[in-house]
């Protein structure tokens, strides 16, 4: 075996560096190193954290997403942070670190929620944002529970998805990955009317979660009146809506926010957004501004290939390439230069 193979050197040439291995042959994401938490090392804009989680199955049998963290951090390797179309390199801008997966106990929801906590709130503590991948959109209120602990003022939440995800439990689970939203509206610190529902669409939401979101007086708006007014006008609103009266803002995305077309290891829902619309929606919010960012519902066992794994290692690197562009910008040419 070649030394470079064994080392596992990146296919990008300027990364001329072995990639850090978390765990067996598993690779930390885009081969940052290593961070172990709590860190009282500063200077890292984000962490990644991978979230080994499946809960309650709402739909079919088990979906394997919980090992979408190994699969996503194998796809990111593939790549480098230079971007020709914005014309900035990630790499250079952020100041990126992997912290491995949160601990998850199976069976026990509520200690694993605990644990995405403590992992998130780590993370703040560290001055650093976290991005997390992998798992059931089930966790993703306990991330927004730390960035509220860390932040005075509200958050506002930006929610790509297909479904609202907003009822109290399923078959008497609170924790089910169809009730995320539901309990982030209840998480102290949230601001209720800055919570926006984006890419709603088909037969699988009732009509009691379109009035729970009424009620708690979220923004919803369909995939119908986004393809009706355009992706850049409904953005433009959803950033206005989850900006106003907030301190921080949360960016959470279910897989299937695409359409299925295009998300072989995602759930079969139909007439979402084609790639493209989603790096442009992720890269703009983020340079709006984003305090916190998530992946979730990859199942990479009806995946073969790992095409949707490679989605959404692409669909972060858009959003770490619109955080970077929009700090950089921020603070000028010279200040927002990393290294």
């Amino acid at each position: 075996m070649s030394e470079q193979h064994r080392r596992a050197e990146p296919m990008i040439p300027e990364r001329r560096r072995s990639v850090p291995l978390l765990f067996g042959d598993t690779p930390t994401f885009l081969g940052v190193p290593h961070v172990e938490l709590p860190t009282t090392e500063g200077g890292f804009d984000v962490i990644f954290l991978g979230v080994p989680w499946e809960g309650t199955v709402t739909w079919g049998g088990f979906s394997g997403c919980e090992l979408a963290t190994k699969t996503i951090r194998e796809a990111s390797v593939r790549y480098g942070g230079y971007f020709p179309e914005y014309d900035l390199n990630v790499l250079d801008l952020l100041r990126l670190g992997d912290a491995g997966d949160v601990r998850v106990s199976q069976g026990r929801p509520q200690e694993t929620m605990a644990e995405v906590r403590r992992a998130a709130g780590a993370v703040y503590s560290a001055g650093a944002i976290p991005v997390l991948f992998g798992g059931d959109h089930s966790y993703t209120p306990e991330a927004v529970a730390a960035l509220a602990d860390a932040v005075e003022g509200e958050v506002g939440v930006i929610h790509l998805d297909a479904h609202l995800d907003n009822l109290p439990d399923y078959g008497g689970d609170p924790y089910a990955r169809c009730g995320p939203l539901w309990r982030i509206l209840r998480t102290p610190g949230v601001r209720g009317r800055s919570v926006v529902h984006m890419g709603i669409r088909g037969p699988r939401n009732a009509l009691l979660q379109r009035d729970l979101a009424r009620e708690a007086g979220c923004r919803v708006l369909t995939m119908r009146e986004i393809r009706s007014r355009g992706l850049d006008e409904a953005l433009k609103e959803a950033l206005e809506w989850a900006h106003e009266g907030t301190s921080a803002v949360y960016l959470t995305i279910c897989s299937d926010i695409l359409d299925a077309a295009c998300n072989p290891g995602g759930p079969p829902d139909f007439d979402g957004l084609w790639p493209h619309e989603l790096f442009k929606l992720v890269h703009k919010v983020a340079m709006k501004g984003l305090d916190g960012l998530d992946f979730v519902e990859v199942y990479p066992l009806q995946d073969p290939h790992g095409r949707s794994s490679h989605l959404a290692a692409w669909t972060l690197l858009h959003a770490l390439a619109g955080l970077a562009q929009g700090r950089s910008e921020r603070k000028g040419p010279e200040e927002g230069e990393r290294r």
